[in-house]
C-alpha cells in the first residue's frame, strides 16, 4: 500500500477532529504582523509547484477514503446504501471545492516560503525529465523510506536497551 494511502486515512481523521475542535473555539484574532498577500503570479507559481510536485496527489485520496469509512460505519443499515451513494455523488462538487481550498492553502505556504523566482526554478525542475522521474518515484521511495525507518527505529530501540542495561549493570542495577 502506498504511503499516500496509508497517510490519507489518519490525515483525514486528524482533519475531521481538528475541524470539529476548531468549530467549538472562537477564531483567533488576526495576526498583527501577517505576511503580505503574495502577488497573483507568485501564488500561481506556488500552486503549480504544489501540483507538479505530486503533493496534491495525496489530497485526492482523502474524500474517497472518508466516504468509504462512512459506508463501513453504515454497513448495518443496508437500506441506506442507495441514498447514501446518491448523496455522496451530489457532494462531489463541494468536495472538489474543498480540495481546491487545501491546494490554495498549500500554494500560499509555498509562496510564503519561496520567492516567485525560486518557485519558477522548482517548476522548471519538475518539468524536466529528472523532475518528472522524481515525482513518479515518490510513492515507491516514500514507502521504502518508511519501511527502512521502521526497521531502523526497532533496531535502535533494541540497541539502546542493551546499552542502557549494560551501563546500569555497571552501576549495580539489574534491568530486565
Amino acid at each position: 500500500m502506498s504511503i499516500f494511502l496509508r497517510l490519507a486515512a489518519p490525515l483525514a481523521a486528524l482533519v475531521l477532529s481538528v475541524s470539529a475542535a476548531g468549530a467549538q473555539q472562537a477564531a483567533p484574532p488576526p495576526a498583527q504582523n501577517a505576511a503580505p498577500t503574495p502577488a497573483p503570479s507568485h501564488l500561481a507559481a506556488a500552486r503549480e509547484v504544489a501540483v507538479s510536485s505530486g503533493i496534491v496527489r495525496s489530497i485526492e485520496v482523502i474524500p474517497p477514503q472518508l466516504y468509504e469509512r462512512i459506508r463501513e460505519q453504515l454497513v448495518a443499515r443496508p437500506e441506506l446504501t442507495k441514498d447514501l451513494n446518491e448523496v455522496m455523488e451530489a457532494l462531489r462538487p463541494e468536495m472538489d471545492l474543498q480540495k481546491q481550498k487545501i491546494v490554495n492553502d498549500i500554494a500560499l505556504i509555498y509562496a510564503q516560503a519561496l520567492t516567485e523566482a525560486e518557485l519558477k526554478d522548482v517548476i522548471a525542475f519538475f518539468k524536466s525529465p529528472s523532475g518528472k522521474k522524481y515525482v513518479e518515484s515518490q510513492p515507491v521511495v516514500l514507502d521504502e523510506m518508511v519501511r527502512e525507518m521502521q526497521l531502523w527505529s526497532q533496531d535502535l530501540a533494541e540497541y539502546v536497551m542493551v546499552r542502557i542495561r549494560a551501563e546500569m549493570q555497571k552501576r549495580g542495577f539489574q534491568l530486565q
